[in-house]
């Protein structure tokens, strides 16, 4: 069995990224980048589908763990009766190739270990062909495109199909092993110094952290989950995967898994604001220009999300070979939703272009242009159904937050012509605004529930509607917005966290309900913000870093009721989320502009 998907801790080097447990086994990587196949698929199936493991052979009476300060480098101490070890995992930011080092060190005692490394290309279940390299200076495994090198100098044998090895560490010992990527036609991938490898990790995450302006009371959050957004960041395109992994359920034993090594547009906005109030206008910038060459085009072939140098075709299937998390099938490769119509994604392009010059950041000198085109397309879509932010896979619907954001589109064009002297259509514009306006607050407010709902006509409500003030439609004191919040407490709460989809609903999928939706959870604290609750929202803020693992780290969901965290690990999004909230909560106490008002003006 996999660990629990909140034991798992993170390494990567903004390209692709590798989840470690606390045995001290790695058991997912896609190499060499975010979006490749797996070559240790374990978490979603057996150790057979590929995994990395060194640990010790005796019983280990206490294990501890924590990345070291202001980086991803994480250290797992096993301690033994015959002694202790520390086992020091990173991958060095990208050179030639993509490198996973795992030094073994002694601190005190001899212990006996045992490295099992196994390589199954494909998701787990390609076979490499594995041989010593002519020097005998390193083992290759290689299977059509594919092959790793590993280099180590403790003498490695074959056994069932897996490469293994048995040693000593005593105090004062470090004994490396280096696990390489390279394309199987080229030369072997050079070797590196391990030792220098650690300074050169070390120096290039404390100097990205350095580079933080948050100096607030929750610097230690804020920062691990920079340090996340950072290695979720494919470094040569700019791109923000939602999380390195796929299939990971939103409910134990559940159908709902999904890939999410992709880059989405709905967290356009958030994750600028997320990176520019924290001080890092290069990746916003290098986000933002993302963003700009994934969406060029026709306004109509826009897509909810792309591929990190930004594909289209994210054609989905299953690898029906793994059995999946916790027997949680199928698992998914590629996501279908791609294709879906999204009204919403046009106000987060908008919005994020908009948020962009507001904060002086360069924008490309076609942006506007793009800006005016898309304007010209949402006037003619705005008014369809679509499949809303949760890509609901059944008829699309009038959701209420996607007409919403179609709001947000003009908005934001408007505000943007006026304050930089853009040319623009504005009478058009504003009459658009305005029709929109009108058309939600008849069709999308249920006087009897006194509250917004989820689509036209529905009787039940959504948790994207906590968005609504940060995004400017309305004020937090308005009392359609109040009413809207104490409805979503009242019947879209579990446990003190917020669902995303109303639990009375009667669904066409037969699936148990999913978990909590963590940066739902945040919304709520936002949109509490906003409306003075200040005491509110930090509870909900404490709530939400309460489940976070050892080191920190989120998934998608929180089950309450099992006590564990679900969906994809660790989650852009919910950073992102915590990492906004975190400012709110602290400039809301200091008077000043928050990001959920940023978004508004």
């Amino acid at each position: 069995m996999p660990c629990r998907i909140e034991d798992y801790a993170l390494i990567g080097d903004c390209e692709t990224a590798a989840l470690v447990g606390p045995d001290g086994s790695i058991d997912w990587l896609c190499w060499p980048a975010f979006d490749s196949d797996a070559c240790f698929a374990a978490i979603l199936g057996t150790p057979g589908n590929g995994r990395w493991l060194i640990a010790p052979e005796q019983r280990v009476e206490r294990r501890s763990r924590r990345y070291w300060d202001d980086s991803l480098i994480l250290e797992t101490r096993f301690e033994t009766k015959s002694g202790t070890v520390a086992l020091i995992d990173f991958m060095p930011p990208r050179g030639q190739a993509s490198d996973i080092v795992r030094l073994v060190r002694g601190v005190a005692g001899t212990v006996k270990l045992r490295m099992e490394l196994v390589i199954r290309f494909g998701f787990g279940i390609d076979i490499p062909w594995v041989r010593r390299a002519e020097d005998r200076s390193a083992l290759l495994a290689i299977a059509g495109p594919d092959m790793t090198v590993l280099r180590t100098p403790v003498e490695t044998r074959g056994e069932n199909m897996t490469t293994v090895a048995e040693f000593e560490v005593s105090e004062g010992d470090s004994i490396p092993f280096v696990l390489t990527y390279g394309p199987s036609h080229l030369p072997l991938p050079k070797p590196i110094d391990p030792v220098q490898a650690l300074k050169d990790t070390e120096d290039f995450w404390r100097e990205w952290c350095g580079r933080s302006t948050y100096r607030g009371e929750h610097r230690g959050l804020v920062t691990r989950s920079l340090i996340t957004l950072k290695a979720l960041t494919y470094a040569p395109s700019g791109g923000i995967v939602a999380a390195p992994t796929t299939s990971l359920p939103e409910k134990l034993g559940g159908a709902r898994n999904w890939d999410y090594r992709f880059c989405w547009l709905r967290d356009a906005t958030f994750t600028l604001l997320a990176l520019l109030n924290s001080g890092y206008t290069e990746e916003a910038a290098a986000w933002h220009s993302w963003l700009l060459r994934a969406v060029a085009g026709a306004p109509g072939n826009m897509q909810i999300m792309y591929g990190i140098m930004g594909q289209r075709r994210l054609l989905e299937w299953e690898a029906g070979w793994l059995p999946g998390y916790e027997g949680s099938r199928p698992v998914r490769v590629g996501n279908a939703a791609h294709a879906q119509l999204q009204l919403d994604v046009y106000g987060e392009l908008i919005d994020a272009f908009h948020q962009s010059r507001m904060t002086e950041l360069k924008l490309d000198e076609e942006s506007w242009a793009l800006e005016c085109v898309v304007l010209d397309h949402v006037a003619e879509v705005w008014h369809e159904p679509d499949h809303g932010i949760w890509e609901r896979r059944g008829e699309p619907r009038h959701y209420v937050f996607s007409k919403v954001m179609t709001w947000v589109a003009f908005d934001r064009g408007i505000k943007s012509a006026e304050k930089f002297g853009f040319r623009a259509p504005l009478e058009r514009w504003r009459t658009l605004r305005e029709e929109i306006c009108r058309d939600v607050c008849e069709r999308g407010f249920d006087r009897t529930l006194n509250s917004f709902v989820e689509s036209y006509g529905s009787g039940l409500l959504d948790a994207s509607l906590l968005l609504l003030p940060a995004v400017g439609f309305l004020p937090a004191s308005d009392p359609r917005i109040q009413g809207t919040i104490a409805a979503i407490e009242k019947s879209m709460m579990r446990g003190g966290f917020v669902l995303r989809h109303d639990p009375r609903e009667i669904s066409e999928e037969i699936q148990p309900i999913e978990g909590a939706f963590l940066a739902c959870t945040l919304w709520l604290a936002d949109a509490h913000v906003l409306a003075g609750n200040l005491a509110k929202a930090q509870a909900l803020l404490d709530r939400v870093t309460a489940i976070a693992n050892d080191l920190g780290l989120l998934a998608e969901e929180y089950d309450p009721i099992a006590r564990r965290q679900t969906g994809n690990f660790p989650q852009a999004l919910t950073h992102i989320a915590l990492v906004n909230t975190v400012h709110n909560l602290d400039d809301a106490r200091k008077a000043c502009d928050k990001p959920a008002v940023q978004r508004s003006t």
